[in-house]
């Protein structure tokens, strides 16, 4: 069905290095998503801040691609980004033509998602924050806020990436947040709750 939709929808999944990001893509995607992920190796350890990512064995070293039909008409195209600063570059290529984005946060390493946050609020991208479920310290939403300086408009919501439901379930959060965006204006494609559910 999607190889014939009208709308191509694309969202971009960000954040710092080891937050989810491909899991996130690789659960809700309804095709084998499309990954670049390589073995880390201990000269990596030189060049990325491995720091609070001890058990990770790989790394995505281009994007994740992933794809959920909607209805005949609209496709919502997923692409993940690279977390580490190294391949930061390839974010302002990725946000080129991007709907919306999730920034994936996890709350040991909340820092490292302002660069996200700078360069989608750069490109006057509409975004949401959703937490990622890593068992660490718990943060109340309002010190999450707090700490990233975010403006009150812009969604957080607690996810957990490995979960379908709950991956789906930010989606959803994303595109509602979209629509008022675009409310009043004219937006890029109606996109029903219902569909994603």
């Amino acid at each position: 069905m999607g190889a014939s939709a009208d709308n191509g929808l694309k969202i971009v999944v960000v954040g710092g290095f080891g937050v989810g990001k491909t899991t996130l893509v690789r659960s809700v995607s309804e095709i084998r998503p499309l990954n670049t992920e390589e073995t880390m190796t201990q000269a990596g350890e030189s060049v990325d801040d491995v720091t609070g990512v001890r058990g990770k064995t790989a790394t995505t070293v281009a994007f994740d691609f992933g794809r959920i039909t909607l209805d005949a008409r609209n496709v919502l195209y997923l692409f993940g980004a690279p977390g580490q600063e190294r391949f930061w570059f390839l974010w302002d290529r990725l946000f080129s033509g991007t709907l919306g984005a999730v920034v994936l946060l996890d709350t040991r390493r909340i820092d490292d998602s302002w660069y996200a946050i700078d360069r989608l609020e750069h490109h006057g991208t509409p975004f949401i924050v959703a937490c990622n479920d890593f068992g660490g310290p718990v943060h109340s939403h309002a010190e999450i806020r707090e700490a990233l300086d975010l403006d009150p408009q812009v969604p957080l919501v607690d996810c957990d990436a490995r979960s379908r439901r709950s991956g789906k379930q930010v989606l959803i959060t994303l595109v509602e947040h979209l629509k008022n965006q675009y409310a009043g204006r004219a937006a890029p494609a109606a996109l029903p709750r219902q569909e994603l559910v």
